[in-house]
């Protein structure tokens, strides 16, 4: 309590405070005023010259979550490092041994946070933003993920990162107390008019409960999809914490279960373990094989209650045979709705000629493209519409 007491701190030190903590929010962290607060009045009865000292204090008011912490570590470490204010303050006593850890996959995020412009120059460069936000958006939501430069892709990765899927239900058998249900709890209503000696009874019902329809994606990470194999990790991320019921496979020359991976709740750190745990990246493509490990290790154990297939593949199959239309006819009659996603399907004049697309097509029940963020946009739509009984051959080339 005699902290609040304390005169408000100034000069270097409050200004490298509020650098620190701006620093720390655009990287991810939620840091808002209240912290920035109680950060400057803690620094004040601490010893400010024990870099330690300053490394404890700052880390048990900034970081709230256990995933935060590698990012505060390197955060701290690279901003007063470059602070030659500050290195007269601090001295030469060693870091905490879990800030001495490798840097996580999402301090580029950190570095990035650091390189912002000055605070004179903010004000100009959000007048630009702002003369060319309209049309830099129209044209980003229409260019090809293949054709983007760096600085887009990260524009592009930081909407999808904000994207929101809404759950499409899926009615189930099982009930629960419903005021307005349309079924009797027969339970219930006896119980209840037990209290009255049945001169009044109060009817109970009953409602269908809905759940989310369940979301397996089948991610191609051969050479030909690599432009854009991270951008829809990105998309599966975002909606995987939207939707715990999501399982990944990515496939190449072989089949890897990475749902565990990608539940990381920071997005380059889940898809730094994906890349991690996966041997075949940027390989051939074998897809008949591929589909036959999974419809016989692993679609009975996630392709049960109508779950909702996301293939996601050009259908360049170096290996297209009889295997392969069994295998898409086998994936198809186990799901609910299968959709393929072709970012062969950006050109206009496309056409089913290669013989692996040949076969899989007539397996499917929607044919989208999947090359900007106007198609992921499009893929949400689908995904969130009402779920029907049937979608057997119903092929919808989308625009």
């Amino acid at each position: 309590m005699a902290i609040n007491h304390l005169a408000p701190p100034t000069g270097h030190m409050a200004d490298n405070v509020i650098g620190f903590a701006r620093a720390l929010r655009a990287a991810g962290l939620p840091v808002g005023p209240g912290a920035v607060i109680d950060a400057m009045n803690a620094l004040q009865v601490i010893e400010i010259g024990q870099r330690a000292d300053v490394f404890t204090t700052l880390e048990s008011i900034f970081v709230k979550r256990h995933e935060h912490a590698l990012i505060f570590a390197q955060a701290f470490d690279l901003f007063f490092r470059a602070s030659e204010e500050w290195k007269s303050m601090l001295d030469s006593v060693p870091l905490p041994d879990h800030a001495k850890k490798k840097p996580p996959p999402a301090s580029r995020r950190v570095q990035e946070a650091l390189a912002q412009p000055a605070s004179s120059d903010v004000q100009e460069v959000e007048q630009q933003d702002l003369k060319l936000s309209v049309s830099d958006k129209e044209v980003l939501q229409k260019k090809d993920f293949a054709q983007m430069s760096a600085a887009e892709i990260a524009e592009v990765t930081r909407a999808i990162a904000n994207m929101r899927l809404p759950q499409a239900q899926l009615h189930t058998r099982r009930y629960q107390p419903d005021a307005r249900g349309l079924r009797l709890d027969m339970r219930r209503t006896l119980r209840a008019s037990l209290r009255t000696g049945g001169e009044i009874i109060d009817i109970h019902r009953l409602g269908r409960i809905d759940k989310p329809a369940p979301i397996v994606a089948l991610l191609d990470i051969s050479g030909s999809m690599s432009e854009y194999t991270r951008l829809f990790l990105h998309f599966l991320h975002a909606i995987t914490d939207a939707r715990k019921r999501v399982s990944v496979f990515l496939f190449g020359t072989r089949l890897t279960n990475v749902t565990r991976a990608l539940r990381q709740r920071d997005p380059d750190e889940a898809l730094a373990n994906c890349s991690s745990s996966v041997e075949d990246w940027a390989g051939g493509t074998r897809i008949a094989v591929s589909l036959h490990n999974f419809n016989k290790l692993w679609a009975r154990r996630v392709l049960g209650q109508g779950a909702i297939v996301l293939l996601i593949s050009d259908g360049l199959e170096r290996e297209a045979d009889d295997r392969l239309a069994f295998e898409m006819d086998r994936l198809h009659r186990s799901c609910r709705r299968l959709i393929w996603l072709n970012p062969l399907l950006r050109y206009s004049g496309f056409e089913a000629k290669a013989q692996g697309i040949k076969m899989m097509l007539p397996h499917v029940d929607e044919f989208r493209p999947v090359h900007n963020l106007s198609s992921i946009e499009g893929l949400i739509s689908a995904l969130s519409s009402p779920l029907q009984p049937q979608h057997r051959n119903h092929i919808r080339p989308a625009a």
